[in-house]
């Protein structure tokens, strides 16, 4: 191989952004060369790991995109400790099955019982099966549309969540509702009805989110769009 040749290879995997085949490639010329490696070995062994190299630094994008507060992963679920949750149901979840049927998820239970550990845990296997995730706190979400509402820019605000293939609302309960973060959070959920999925957590049955909505009729609305298509574990 001449030297232009070599310059030009560099330059256009450089181009191309291929870093991490421009980074083995001349290691690997070596080796192929001690070792008769074939040419397709080579090319194989080099677009194998540029895949997992941009794989992982997809997956790394995502994570930071999706704004968990903390990692937390199946694995380090204790189904031992808490008995009232059903192992089988969680690794069907797992699967994801749930996100391509648009289907919501509700986590509901006192606080303790590991409600949000899962849901995270279920956003995480979404995002290293390449799907976009987004976390948030139900406090933080309800301020947030409050001030876009304000701003004139709740529609933008929306649209922004709905892009995402799985909303994780987590801590429906622990503060009421005024009337307009009721409404703005009725807007939101009805936005992703049958589009996309949302996973919520909640330390209240059903029964009690009209005190949480502070409004039976908007309550009522919200839960018949989280639950006509939707998997429950309690």
């Amino acid at each position: 191989m001449n030297n232009f040749s070599y310059e030009r290879i560099h330059n256009n995997l450089q181009y191309l952004k291929l870093n991490t085949i421009e980074e083995l490639l001349d290691n690997c010329l070596e080796i192929a060369a001690r070792d008769s490696k074939t040419t397709m070995e080579v090319l194989d062994y080099l677009f194998e790991r540029e895949m997992k190299h941009k794989e992982a630094a997809a997956i790394e994008r995502r994570m930071k995109s999706a704004g968990f507060p903390v990692k937390k992963t199946l694995d380090e679920f204790d189904f031992e400790f808490q008995l009232s949750i059903d192992k089988k149901v969680i690794e069907d979840l797992a699967t994801l099955r749930f996100v391509h049927n648009a289907e919501n998820v509700v986590l509901l239970g006192p606080p303790g019982v590991g409600k949000s550990h899962l849901a995270i845990a279920l956003g995480i296997e979404a995002v290293k099966a390449g799907i976009s995730v987004y976390f948030t706190n139900t406090g933080n979400l309800i301020e947030r549309l409050k001030i876009a509402n304000r701003e004139g820019i709740l529609e933008k605000k929306i649209r922004d969540l709905t892009k995402y293939k799985v909303l994780i609302i987590d801590e429906i309960g622990y503060l009421p509702f005024d009337d307009e973060g009721a409404h703005c959070l009725f807007q939101l959920i009805s936005r992703r009805y049958e589009k996309s999925s949302t996973i919520l957590t909640s330390n209240k049955s059903y029964g009690e989110w009209g005190e949480i909505f502070q409004d039976q009729v908007i309550a009522a609305a919200v839960l018949d769009r989280i639950l006509h298509h939707s998997c429950e574990e309690k």
